[in-house]
């Protein structure tokens, strides 16, 4: 058997696969090896975790900052929590690519609570324009619209009936907010859920405008790095790109980009890609 994870900041698809192709599902809450110690990954493992962890060839983890001074953490976690022979950690950027393009060229980007983006060559990760995280980048991802919606409402920049819609749908104050940002764990969840009110007021022309404008950063200050290869296919994996993706389309035209595949997250792909491997 493999077990296969798809980890973003908010949550983690496991997979495990059996030898007959079967394949059972759940998920629990997502590691970003930045905010949480590896004591914090197994008590969330052990807590979280509803699959059997016993008997395992190989785990293939994906996950957002598995950046190579981070793995050797995650593996020695994970080693904590389960029983399996080898333990493989990657990026989530790797995942999306394998998934999204198997083992062909293309160009693979994530739009989920963070954003991200490279030019995969059908083997490995060629070019990346580092995504920076919800402080300093994660353009176009659901931290980074939830970011500017909370700012734009808390410096009067709506209209009163919009402002109006927000407050009545999610009572907030000021101090509530700064509390969540600054001073609790995980703000970039925090942030990133407040796009369910962005989609669900699509018909107030700011909302439409601020998604717009927030995919309008992505592309141009990281897809516009990668114009050498503009001529390969362009997908999309992550929940703002699948629930946003008429404005996504729409922007990728405006910057003379066609998308090719868009889905909610890369984990029927991944399965795909190990089956095949």
């Amino acid at each position: 058997m493999i077990l296969i994870a798809d980890s973003g900041s908010t949550k983690i698809t496991w997979s495990l696969v059996h030898r007959d192709g079967s394949v059972e599902t759940c998920r629990t809450s997502g590691i970003n090896p930045f905010l949480i110690s590896k004591e914090g990954i197994v008590r969330l493992v052990k807590s979280e975790f509803t699959l059997s962890g016993k008997g395992l060839s190989v785990i293939w983890f994906y996950g957002t900052g598995a950046l190579p001074e981070k793995i050797p953490m995650l593996k020695e976690a994970f080693s904590l929590c389960f029983d399996a022979r080898r333990i493989e950690v990657n990026s989530d950027l790797l995942a999306a690519a394998r998934s999204l393009c198997g083992n062909s060229p293309g160009m693979a980007c994530i739009l989920g609570t963070g954003s991200n983006s490279c030019f995969y060559d059908g083997k490995m990760i060629v070019k990346n324009v580092a995504p920076l995280g919800y402080l300093l980048g994660d353009e176009g991802g659901g931290a980074y619209i939830g970011r500017k919606l909370l700012s734009d409402v808390f410096k009067n920049q709506y209209s009163e009936p919009l402002r109006n819609a927000f407050l009545s749908e999610h009572p907030v104050t000021i101090a509530e907010v700064l509390e969540n940002v600054y001073r609790k764990p995980f703000p970039n969840r925090y942030m990133a859920q407040f796009t369910g009110f962005v989609a669900k007021h699509l018909d107030f022309p700011e909302m439409e405008e601020l998604v717009r404008t927030c995919f309008a950063d992505f592309f141009r200050r990281n897809l516009m790095q990668y114009l050498e290869t503009s001529s390969y296919p362009i997908h999309f994996t992550g929940s703002i790109a699948f629930y946003f993706r008429q404005q996504l389309e729409q922007t990728a035209a405006a910057f003379g980009w066609t998308p090719g595949k868009i889905c909610r997250d890369p984990m029927q792909g991944l399965i795909d890609y190990h089956l095949n491997s």
